[in-house]
């Protein structure tokens, strides 16, 4: 495991890294320790949510994947971005009504589909986080 190719890296790639592993290690110990609806896990969730909203934003200035795409260097994973978005809304809005599960549909499908999901994905060889985690 190397930093380097992340030190190299452009500013937006490196904020988006720093947002999104501690929005990782918070949602996972949302999802598996807290105790829901204490002050905690309201603290910790909105957190999570800005820091997943900073998150999603930086990718707008992430373009290594296709940086000659017609559509200013968006991909496909940038489809991301608006789901990610609704996600959050979703999430707030289910807790600020008290509706229970449309707040925990929310946070799990963004959890999944924007943490586990796409971070997956960065571990494709040729992205910077295969770099880092994997050398080379």
């Amino acid at each position: 495991m190397t930093l380097e190719p992340l030190l190299r890296a452009p500013l937006a790639v490196q904020i988006h890294v720093a947002t999104v592993l501690p929005a990782f290690v918070l949602g996972t110990w949302q999802i598996f320790v807290s105790r829901k609806g204490s002050p905690l896990h309201r603290a910790v969730g909105a957190i999570y949510l800005i820091l997943m909203t900073i998150t999603a934003i930086t990718t707008l200035f992430i373009h290594q994947l296709m940086p000659q795409s017609p559509f200013y260097g968006l991909s496909p994973l940038h489809l991301l971005i608006p789901l990610t978005v609704f996600g959050v809304y979703g999430a707030l809005h289910g807790a600020h009504t008290h509706n229970i599960r449309e707040h925990k549909t929310a946070m799990i499908s963004l959890y999944i589909g924007a943490i586990l999901i796409a971070g997956s994905l960065t571990l494709l060889p040729g992205r910077i986080m295969h770099a880092v985690v994997f050398g080379g």
